[in-house]
């Protein structure tokens, strides 16, 4: 996967908050209250926001990075 990986909650929600200053989010009147947001994996233990290139002129140039799912019977 192409993206952001954060090792905090913190990091993860300061990354979404640049996001939303840059973008000039939430605006009023409107219902999308973040330009995005991140997800967390419990099974790796990291906070990741999927790349999109909107982004990359806020968080810089994303990664590649594997999150592990876990596995369901089907």
């Amino acid at each position: 996967m192409l993206g952001y990986t954060f090792t905090t909650e913190e990091e993860a929600i300061q990354a979404k908050l640049d996001c939303d200053t840059y973008y000039g989010y939430p605006i009023p009147n409107t219902i999308t209250q973040h330009w995005t947001n991140y997800l967390y994996s419990p099974n790796d233990n990291i906070w990741y926001i999927i790349y999109d290139l909107s982004l990359q002129q806020v968080l810089g140039q994303p990664i590649e990075f594997e999150i592990t799912t876990p596995n369901f019977p089907i």
